[in-house]
């Protein structure tokens, strides 16, 4: 046979039986890998939403729980389910085991796997974040209060004395649950933002603000629990000087020190020893240092020597050893702390104690106590005697009622919490004498104390200077807004809008008096305020006007904070407004704002930062 110019090399090719083969192996692979992930899709999905259920079935017990310990559930409408106890540790249980479940349908390999996808794994870090936070709140932060809460309405339980005791055993359990609910808030705060996953986005931003109410609330009972008991007399007795400041005339700390009580308290039992007016003590002369900052501040003005300016610093502890000092001088005792509440906080604590009766019959109420000490009270009467010993009558009437309440289990709840409430809104104000309290004590704002802190700060405190009590009538706004970055810092503006909204006419001459006896011409109703604008460490003043006028201040420092003050008349039915200037050191936190507690609260509103591009 010829092969015809080509040549065979071997035999032909012939196809690969493992080609086929393969061939299905790979795609049973990627069938399998496809079905694996839509397994793990679904299971994400099914286990999410039944996740969701949960969370919501967490939030309802936790609602009745609220209802419960307020002693409100009775009145609440009936829900399905474990909603249906008043019994707040049932309902504890149930948001337990509720959140409990909820956790665990989002931690399981696929949520893992998934979460670590770039971009499409964010919303299940969220709400893997949220569950987890969730399942500790019930399990490891809630529970000391509930159980506190719960034995504390119980008229069995033997009011105050029985809730010292408690509180002391609960100690290590309330700072443990501090500590707990300030790691969660870190965490919350660290969870990625999912706008475009809108049901997950929500979660994170109520668990973020839940959290940022209750970490501090925590920490407040924490400290209450380490310092409450031997304050109150559980170890032995203790005296303190409960002084009412008089928001109508501003002062540093709130309002002008007017009645006093000289309080003692053994084993959770108060008794008043004392009740004066502020006569009683403007003659003393306490013999006290408050270092040589306080000294370039404020030693025009007097304050250890005239008991009217003795509270002109908004640091309360300034005011408290000032106070305590002019009592051991008339007195020749000494107390261990000193007490200041405004007539707005000893509504509060009336609203939960009920009304009483002064001794001319007259009711007093939540209602009307602020306005009988701050606003009748002068119109009633023009004699200064007279009208004295009715905002002391005012003073000791509150004080019978709230020892009563104190005795009472099934008002002290209440007590409490209202208690509580003027705390947070800083009219009650607390020192002690003994270090280790008030170390404690410094932490929290029951202190009273102008924090030293390094960051954004922005407070307006403002001081009467004419003498009467037209502050009754006084608006406060506060606009602090953050600039461009410069190679100095960052550049703040500082806008202060004061409005006088005293009538012309028909107020009382007390009220209206000038005991400045300003050389130039006023009117009935017209004020005058020693306006201060505490600044930022480190921030510089650059520019200060007056209702867009260049204006005279006087600067100072103060724990670390520039002080800026201008010396403003406010004119009845009239605003005045003061901007500020500064440059401060770079920083894209939300300032602390220094919140003078008077009649009308502070309005504040901070501008979002700009970008900082330097």
């Amino acid at each position: 046979m010829k092969w015809k110019g080509w040549i065979r090399f071997g035999r032909p090719a012939e196809a690969d039986p493992a080609g086929p083969s393969l061939r299905r192996r790979a795609a049973y692979v990627i069938g399998a890998a496809t079905l694996l992930c839509l397994a793990g899709v679904g299971w994400i999905v099914v286990t999410g939403l039944i996740a969701r259920s949960e969370l919501l079935a967490t939030q309802r017990s936790l609602e009745t729980l609220r209802q419960s310990v307020s002693g409100s559930a009775a009145n609440a409408a009936p829900k399905a389910g474990p909603q249906r106890s008043a019994d707040p540790k049932a309902a504890m249980r149930s948001a337990a085991e509720h959140a409990a479940r909820a956790h665990s349908l989002t931690t399981g390999p696929a949520w893992y796997a998934a979460a670590q996808v770039p971009i499409i794994g964010r919303p299940l870090t969220t709400v893997r974040g949220v569950t987890h936070a969730a399942d500790r709140l019930t399990h490891d932060v809630l529970p000391p209060v509930v159980g506190m809460a719960a034995g504390g309405g119980d008229s069995r339980d033997g009011g105050i004395q029985a809730m010292l005791t408690r509180l002391d055993k609960t100690a290590p359990d309330f700072e443990r649950a501090a500590q707990v609910a300030a790691d969660m808030r870190d965490e919350a705060h660290g969870l990625p933002a999912t706008p475009w996953v809108g049901a997950a986005d929500h979660a994170r931003i109520q668990m973020v603000r839940q959290l940022d109410r209750l970490a501090p609330t925590l920490t407040d009972a924490a400290v209450a629990a380490r310092v409450v008991p031997p304050m109150l007399g559980a170890d032995s007795p203790r005296r303190y000087l409960v002084v009412f400041q008089n928001t109508a005339e501003a002062r540093g700390t709130g309002g002008l020190p007017g009645a006093f009580a000289v309080l003692t308290v053994e084993q959770g039992q108060p008794r008043f020893e004392t009740f004066g007016t502020d006569t009683m003590l403007a003659e003393a002369e306490p013999s006290i240092d408050l270092g040589a900052e306080y000294t370039a501040q404020y030693a025009r003005m007097d304050p250890t020597g005239t008991w009217a300016n003795s509270n002109i610093s908004p640091h309360f502890p300034h005011a408290a050893r000032i106070w305590s000092a002019a009592w051991h001088d008339h007195s020749g005792e000494r107390v261990d702390g000193v007490i200041a509440l405004d007539p707005s906080g000893l509504a509060r604590l009336l609203r939960a104690t009920g009304p009483a009766r002064m001794p001319d019959g007259t009711e007093l109420t939540a209602d009307n106590a602020l306005d009988l000490a701050e606003r009748d009270g002068y119109a009633r009467y023009q004699d200064s005697v007279q009208r004295k010993s009715f905002l002391l009558d005012v003073a000791r009437t509150a004080a019978t009622s709230l020892m009563e309440a104190l005795g009472d289990p099934q008002r002290l709840p209440a007590l409490l919490r209202g208690t509580y409430d003027v705390m947070t809104e800083e009219r009650l104000k607390v020192w002690s004498a003994r270090d280790d309290e008030q170390r404690l004590l410094m932490t929290r704002p029951l202190s009273g104390v102008l924090p030293a802190t390094s960051g954004p700060f922005a407070g307006l405190v403002v001081n009467n200077a004419a003498g009467g009590k037209l502050d009754y009538y006084l608006d406060r706004e506060l606009h602090w807004i953050p600039g461009r970055c410069t190679r100095d810092g960052r550049l703040v503006t500082a806008r202060i809008t004061l409005t006088n909204r005293a009538p012309t006419s028909g107020l009382p001459s007390y009220v209206t008096q000038r005991g400045d006896k300003p050389s130039y011409p006023t009117r009935p109703g017209d004020n005058r305020l020693l306006v201060s604008y505490y600044a930022s460490k480190g921030a510089r003043l650059t520019d200060l006007t007056v209702d867009g006028r260049p204006a005279m201040l006087h600067s100072g420092v103060e724990r670390g904070h520039g002080v800026y003050t201008v010396d403003l008349e406010l004119p009845a039915r009239s605003s005045r407004t003061l901007t500020l200037r500064l440059v401060e050191p770079v920083s894209d936190r939300a300032p602390v704002l220094l919140r003078q507690p008077l009649v009308t609260p502070l309005r504040a509103r901070v501008e979002p930062y700009p970008a900082c591009g330097v």
